[in-house]
């Protein structure tokens, strides 16, 4: 089928192949050149799906197929294009051919690992738990292929430090990442590093973006790069990375062109929809050594993604932990990747050759199958599509001289059966995946009885169990101070009050106090800020009326002798516990929450949870910021000298209590933490001074509302402490 119209001078029309709608175009821009009028035409659906490609703004990802199956032989014609397209672009699959990529074909399975996991991270004493976690994770999986590691967002931006400083200021710095690497390499895991191309806002380090990738992907030894928020590398990305390390694949988190399959070996299938009748994988069905990981991370139900990895001899990727917030995997789920990944596995050679035969007759409603091999060596994989169990009669196959058929997912082989067909029954679970493999004598598969064995025993523990257990955050309990009498020198008094306090709250993907939200997730809704009511009931005490100096914290350490058992990144402002001259009437920063109340317990006092630093800033009426209800750079440091200022730097900007320096100098630790056994956060008030501009994805910047709240996920000492980031502490009154 071919569409013609004019173009928009109203001269040379422009015509539109099958193929091109099929396989998209060369790129975005030249789809949206094409004239409104093409997408006027009536009765065309080819027309339609070229109006999607335009809303969505990037050639669609998969070819869906007709819901009639007497419609599938002309759908799998049409996807013949494919040869056509091949030429027409004269693609070159010489990358594919590299020995350092072979990998690539069956990285079937790929961990999106937030380093901060505590299921992950010692951080009380600053190691990997290599191990532990990958051995718990192969128990619910099975084994890993590889695994991203995940470093910077949520928190990148709170300080200038950009996305390579925190890898290098991970546990054992680069040499410990290094470690951690080689770690994983011993389990056959290949790692892929994260590259952030929005970071541009931080520190820079006199050398560009792709330099700086490219150093750090020499020294950690990583096997590719995850390119995110990139539906694909920059046009220099593979010259440069070869000159400084051979084989190191790419992977962008967009759907990646399909003028870039040739040098991007793998890419993410995120949220990809499919038709009811299984479709093809676009970049997968044009090269089948391409491996696409299916990723819906919000999603409870990954059925859908799991069916598509099964029909298109693709992969997944495994994220239950999504920036700081429990998303878990069902057991069915879980049960259904296990029993898929060894089949995967053994027969890579067919999920990534030529003779793939999508959707081919089935016996049974709502299952549908694909055909992979011919002749003597064939394997079906079969999806269920309803929510039933499907048992009976499920495919009919041609007979062939000697065969012997084997049930994969159950591992059994089925009797043989004579005459010109054979009926292959079985059953599917709700949701579930089959597959029959067809043999003779001479195409039997090495060692098949050892996989047979191992599916019977993964069969045993499969779970039709499609419900999860949620990880919810549990706020740490506040340990009162003894009740004093009198206001100690140096505070403020606070009343005792019942009050709902409004809460602002940037959205991000980073949760909320409990986890996420009942509400939708939207990218447009990434810039809005959340309002929302906390009633609370404070008992009287009193506050700091600074937050604690670099003075006051140096004394603290002289009387108390007190040395954090992690030492990484600790008053990195200072020098050797020496404040700089000038900044002792500064706020004390480069500490983290275990440092803070350490000083809070030396000194009897403790840190105010965040009902109780907003009600100090904000006082009864309500103001927007301690001074009143409009901004005034005059009243707080607003990052205008570069770094932080004395504490009493602006008389004018005290909350109606008398509190100084409640904004825009340091973000100030809170008493509430939380966690849940994977993530550890603290509630951070007051903003900072400083601000990184270009991205929305970085930490909230600059002088904050009394009523905002930012939520700090913990990864370990040397991250957690700030050069923006400092504390005040209250005690209790009786």
């Amino acid at each position: 089928m071919k569409t013609k119209s004019k173009n928009q001078s109203g001269s040379n029309p422009i015509e539109i192949s099958r193929r091109d709608l099929l396989f998209g175009f060369a790129s975005v821009s030249a789809m949206l050149a094409l004239p409104a009028s093409l997408f006027a035409q009536d009765g065309a659906p080819a027309v339609e799906l070229l109006i999607k490609l335009a809303r969505d703004g990037f050639p669609h990802p998969m070819i869906h197929a007709p819901g009639n199956p007497a419609q599938w032989p002309a759908w799998r014609e049409e996807l013949k294009f494919r040869e056509e397209a091949r030429k027409k672009m004269n693609y070159s699959d010489a990358l594919y051919d590299r020995k350092e990529f072979d990998w690539v074909s069956s990285c079937f399975t790929c961990c999106f690992l937030m380093l901060n996991d505590e299921r992950f991270m010692d951080a009380e004493n600053g190691r990997f738990k290599v191990d532990e976690f990958f051995d718990a994770e192969a128990e619910k999986f099975g084994d890993y292929d590889a695994a991203v590691l995940w470093q910077a967002y949520p928190r990148i931006g709170i300080d200038n430090r950009d996305q390579y400083d925190h890898y290098r200021q991970m546990p054992g710095g680069m040499d410990g990442l290094r470690d951690l690497v080689n770690r994983l390499h011993a389990r056959n895991v290949k790692v892929f590093l994260c590259f952030n191309p929005w970071d541009t806002g931080t520190r820079t380090r006199g050398k560009n973006q792709l330099e700086q990738l490219v150093e750090t992907t020499r020294e950690m030894d990583a096997d590719g790069i995850f390119l995110d928020t990139m539906n694909k590398a920059w046009d220099n990305f593979r010259e440069e990375m070869d000159k400084a390390r051979s084989g190191v694949a790419f992977e962008g988190e967009i759907a990646l062109p399909l003028g870039n399959v040739h040098d991007h070996h793998l890419s993410w299938a995120q949220w990809f929809d499919d038709s009811h009748a299984p479709g093809v994988i676009r970049n997968k069905w044009f090269e089948r050594r391409h491996m696409q990981h299916q990723i819906r991370r919000w999603d409870w139900d990954h059925s859908m993604e799991l069916q598509m990895a099964w029909m298109n001899g693709s992969g997944m990727m495994i994220w239950e932990n999504v920036f700081g917030q429990s998303v878990p995997w069902s057991q069915r789920d879980q049960s259904i990747l296990r029993s898929m990944l060894p089949i995967q596995r053994k027969f890579t050679n067919l999920f990534t050759g030529e003779d793939w035969t999508p959707l081919v007759p089935t016996d049974q409603p709502n299952v549908f199958a694909s055909l992979w091999g011919k002749d003597d060596l064939r394997l079906w994989t079969l999806v269920n599509r309803t929510g039933d169990t499907v048992e009976g009669p499920l495919l009919t196959i041609e007979t062939r001289p000697d065969q012997r058929i084997f049930d994969l997912t159950q591992g059994v082989e089925l009797k043989a059966q004579s005459g010109k067909e054979t009926t292959l029954s079985g059953r599917l679970q709700p949701r579930g995946i089959g597959g029959f493999l067809a043999v003779t004598e001479k195409t039997m598969p090495a060692d098949l009885d050892t996989l047979l064995a191992s599916q019977r025993k993964l069969q045993s523990r499969y779970s039709s169990d499609n419900a999860f257990v949620k990880l919810e955050p549990k706020r740490i309990p506040v340990r009162p101070t003894r009740l004093y009498t009198k206001v100690p020198m140096g505070m403020v008094e606070i009343p005792a009050v019942e009050t709902t306090l409004k809460v602002e709250f940037q959205v991000r993907e980073v949760g909320f106090y409990n986890g996420w939200t009942q509400r939708p997730l939207t990218f447009p809704w990434l810039n809005e800020k959340l309002m929302f009511d906390r009633p609370v009931s404070l008992k009287r005490f009193a506050i700091d009326e600074t937050p604690v100096t670099n003075a006051q914290y140096t004394e603290f350490l002289i009387k108390s002798g007190y040395q954090p058992k992690v030492r990484d990144s600790f008053l990195t402002h200072s020098n050797s516990g020496k404040v700089p001259a000038g900044l002792e009437d500064h706020p004390v920063i480069w500490v983290t929450l275990e440092d803070a109340r350490a000083y809070a317990d030396w000194a009897g006092k403790r840190l105010p949870t965040e009902d109780e630093w907003q009600f100090a800033a904000q006082g009864p009426d309500v103001l927007a910021y301690p001074w009143g209800n409009e901004d005034d750079p005059a009243r707080r440091n607003g990052g205008e000298k570069g770094g932080t200022t004395p504490v009493k730097a602006y008389p004018e900007g005290r909350s109606p209590f008398g509190v100084w320096d409640l904004c825009g100098n340091v973000w100030e630790l809170t008493e509430s933490e939380y966690a849940d056994g994977r993530n550890r956060f603290i509630l951070l008030k007051g903003g900072s001074w400083y601000k990184a501009h270009g991205s929305i994805w970085y930490f909230d910047g600059g002088p904050q509302l009394s009523r905002h709240t930012a939520k700090l996920l913990c990864f370990w000492p040397g991250l957690d402490r700030c050069a923006t980031v400092g504390f005040r502490c209250v005690v209790d009154l009786g």
